[in-house]
């Protein structure tokens, strides 16, 4: 696992990030042995510096936010009736939220019933139910190589043993994941086929199509995380797995579905959704019943209203045609700048750019070096679940401004 960075940027013993195995001190769940605190957050500690221009976050644009529809649809909660709101309510999830969920799954080509899905507390907590549900110690469980970073700890929480698919720029290499899941026999395969952080890689439909027959042949829980489907640049992306799973006969069975309002709406609300076998998802609402009760009513009543509103695609347009345009002036910028230092795809989607050093480059060093240059970004190895390639990183064009982007390329080449 990648080394925690201090704020002097040196890896950090077990003693200082304060757990103390084996001593007088307090003695933590052994559980805890497996995971380390996020390198993405401790890197955030280095990035106070006056100045610096930050590619390191996974966070959506604020300014992008529809705050005025956001407040419209509190003001009216709370102005109609707000006392349902204000109490607690369903783990299953506000019913209209649940309906509204439902409208905008279907207006993606996914047909699912309003109680065929439960709410939670942002697309993290249906992982993390997936993860409580589905995962035993020593459980093996397949991930792309690199993935999620949160998923990687969450499931390693859990006692996983994770094992990584290879991935291009279609998608997980669906040949390998099929010899891996045929070798392996695990309980689950975890997959972002859309846009994925941090590789910014889009499942072709074709392979779309393979892993839900796999799955549906070796009886394999596929769970899709799809955070970032709605933010495409040109044409829209392939249909999600969920929409398509309809035409591939015993794949529905086998497929979980993770979506979130976070990255198109407002992180800050905290809404996110499971879709999962009936099975699944009663011992996930079983499980979040011993976490949180429910999602906040009030958020989630905010949510629903908004989708009554008419201002979804409307504020989408606009976060797209923004990160559209700086993704585009990132890749010319990288090329103008680094040139044959740097390899990548340019992403047609999302938030990110998964880019490779060459001449045998340390992307760790790197990333040292260009915090001295008040620039930063997250080296790869972390997205790595086994097996890291330490030449890798990923850059967030999300929250700089063209200008911006321009200024901290140019100083990543100051840092080579």
């Amino acid at each position: 696992m990648a080394p925690i960075l201090t704020d002097s940027g040196n890896p950090a013993s077990v003693a200082t990030i304060g757990v103390f195995w084996g001593t007088d001190a307090m003695q933590f769940a052994t559980r805890l042995q497996n995971v380390e605190t996020s390198a993405i957050r401790e890197l955030f500690k280095l990035l106070g510096k006056p100045g610096i221009i930050s590619f390191a976050g996974g966070f959506p644009d604020p300014g992008l936010f529809d705050a005025e529809g956001i407040r419209i649809s509190a003001d009216a909660v709370l102005a109609n009736n707000p006392g349902p709101v204000l109490q607690y309510g369903a783990t299953e999830g506000y019913e209209p939220l649940r309906q509204g969920i439902s409208a905008f799954m279907k207006a993606k080509g996914a047909a699912v019933a309003p109680q065929g899905l439960i709410v939670t507390t942002g697309s993290q907590q249906a992982l993390d139910l997936i993860g409580k549900t589905m995962i035993s110690p020593g459980d093996k469980v397949i991930v792309e190589a690199p993935t999620f970073l949160a998923t990687i700890q969450c499931f390693r929480l859990y006692g996983a043993d994770l094992i990584g698919a290879p991935i291009d720029a279609d998608g997980v290499q669906v040949d390998a994941l099929e010899r891996l899941i045929d070798e392996h026999k695990p309980k689950l395969v975890y997959l972002i086929p859309t846009f994925g952080n941090p590789s910014g890689a889009t499942l072709s439909l074709e392979r779309r199509k393979r892993v839900l027959e796999i799955a549906a042949r070796t009886r394999t829980l596929v769970v899709e995380d799809d955070p970032y489907g709605e933010l495409y640049f040109g044409k829209p992306p392939p249909p999600s797995l969920l929409a398509l799973s309809d035409g591939v006969p015993g794949s529905r069975e086998w497929l979980a579905h993770c979506g979130s309002f976070s990255k198109i709406l407002s992180p800050g609300l905290r809404v996110g959704w499971m879709i999962a076998p009936p099975e699944l998802l009663a011992r996930a609402t079983m499980c979040k019943q011993f976490s949180d009760a429910h999602t906040s009513n009030l958020t989630q009543a905010t949510a629903a209203h908004y989708l009554t509103l008419g201002r979804m695609e409307g504020a989408l347009d606009a976060v797209r045609a923004a990160y559209a345009e700086r993704a585009r002036v990132m890749a010319e910028c990288l090329r103008s700048e680094l040139g044959d230092a740097i390899t990548f795809d340019a992403p047609q989607g999302g938030m990110f750019f998964w880019a490779r050093l060459g001449q045998g480059r340390h992307a760790g060093e790197f990333a040292k070096r260009a915090i001295d240059k008040l620039v930063a970004f997250i080296p790869g190895a972390p997205f790595f679940a086994t097996d890291p390639d330490l030449s890798t990183l990923r850059l967030s064009f999300a929250t700089a401004d063209v200008a911006k982007i321009a200024e901290g390329i140019g100083r990543l080449r100051q840092a080579l």
